[in-house]
Order: C-alpha cells, then structure tokens, then sequence
C-alpha cells in the first residue's frame, strides 16, 4: 500500500509525535491528504528539552496543531527500577496516556513512526504497541528508514536527516536505578556537546562517570576540545571518558 492511500479512508487520527523524522513524514504526509491528525508530544523526564522544542518547532512551521502532554515517570516503579523490561512498561503508559487523550479528542485510531527497519527483538516497546492496538502506517506499508529520508528529503522536510534519538534513559545501564539527578546531568552535558557542534552522539553513564560515544568523524574535534569538553563535564561526573567504539 502507497502511504498516501493509508490515509485516505481516515477521518480523524492521533499521532504519537517526536519530532524526529518518522514521525514528521507521518504528519506531512498525512496533512497533504486531507486527514485530520492530531498530534500528541509526551513531555518526561526522558526527553530532553531541545526534542520538545523541536517537535513545536515542526509542528508549528507545518501548520498542525500540537498537544503537549506532560507526564511523570517517576510514578511507575518498574520503569525507574530500569530491569530489562523498562522500555515495555514506558511505551506502556506513554500510549496509554495518548490513546486517552485521542479518545477525548474523538480519534478514530492512534497511529506511531516505527517503520520497517525497526526491529521487534530490539525494540522491547513494540509489544506495548501491539497489545494496546497502535497502528504503525509506516511499516504496514512496508517503508525503510532509507527511504523514508529520502522521501522526506523529496518533500523538503528539514527532517529528512536528523539523526535518530533514543531517550534520556538509554544512556543508564540497565539494572541501575534511574534517578532524576542523573537525567538532569546526561541533559546537560548533552547539550554543551552539541552547543559545540558535536552530532548524533550519547553521553552515557556508570557509577557516576561519563563516557562519550562519537561517530568516528568526530573523534579529532573531541581532540582538539579535549580540555573544554573535560573542564564543563567534570561538573556533573567523576571521570569523562572517550568510547573508542563509535556509533558509525
């Protein structure tokens, strides 16, 4: 199935929107068609600031009308305990809360951006969106990560090569308690990072150190900023470290 036609039959539909770039194709695509979508931004304590800022960013140059739903983890005692099952129970209660809202808002479905190059077996979370009934239009109609970017990139979507994200949470190991505090510090060195033009990367904890993960490509700027980037890190970790296995 085309993706044009998918929406074609719908008349108003709940999209779980981040701002990255499935989600973004989703909703231009879904507004050049004529379908009502509303779209449903999740703020936590996982996210970090600048992605809610970029999700009302896009939502606000295309026109659709963003609902910001803001939402404590904390409260879920098995996401906090972080076991291997945490990214289940997030999804869970993330698409819980939207599919509440949807239903307020009179939708017919909710909708997400895995598409066809997202792994089940990688992806915990895809369980949750089976039992609670999220329809993934991407992969039903059988679209890459690939060639969703060159789509967007056809489209003109400012998205088209914005690295993917994962959330705040990822960068903690799992079976180590996820404490507020330490979100606080990931953001903040994640930030000053990419304030100094460092992109697609994580900075990532462990028994209060910090260790940088780069695409090789980058490794010679870190270098060359080696003593800032140790100076403004050293704030909030014991130790910063350069992963030499690069995300590339």
């Amino acid at each position: 199935m085309m993706i044009e036609k998918y929406f074609q039959d719908k008349s108003r539909i709940a999209l779980a929107f981040s701002g990255g770039t499935d989600s973004a194709f989703l909703l231009s695509v879904a507004m050049k068609n004529g379908c009502d979508i509303r779209p449903y931004y999740v703020n936590t304590q996982f996210q970090s600031q600048h992605e809610m800022d970029d999700a009302k960013h896009f939502a606000e140059i295309i026109g659709a009308p963003l609902k910001i739903l803001n939402f404590d983890l904390f409260n879920i005692p098995k996401i906090i305990q972080n076991d291997g099952d945490r990214c289940y129970h997030c999804k869970y209660a993330i698409f819980n809360l939207i599919k509440a809202a949807a239903h307020d808002d009179h939708c017919e479905l909710v909708i997400d951006g895995t598409n066809a190059s997202d792994d089940a077996k990688a992806r915990p979370g895809m369980r949750a969106l089976t039992e609670l009934e999220v329809h993934s239009p991407l992969r039903e109609c059988g679209l890459s990560k690939i060639q969703i970017r060159e789509l967007s990139y056809q489209e003109g979507l400012a998205t088209w090569n914005k690295p993917s994200n994962s959330c705040l949470a990822t960068r903690i190991p799992t079976g180590m308690p996820i404490r507020k505090e330490a979100l606080v510090k990931i953001e903040r060195a994640e930030n000053y990072l990419y304030e100094l033009g460092f992109r697609d990367f994580r900075v990532k904890v462990f028994n209060g150190d910090a260790k940088i993960q780069l695409q090789k490509t980058q490794f010679n700027k870190a270098c060359t900023l080696r003593i800032d980037i140790l100076n403004k890190l050293s704030q909030y970790f014991d130790d910063v470290f350069l992963d030499f296995k690069c995300r590339d």
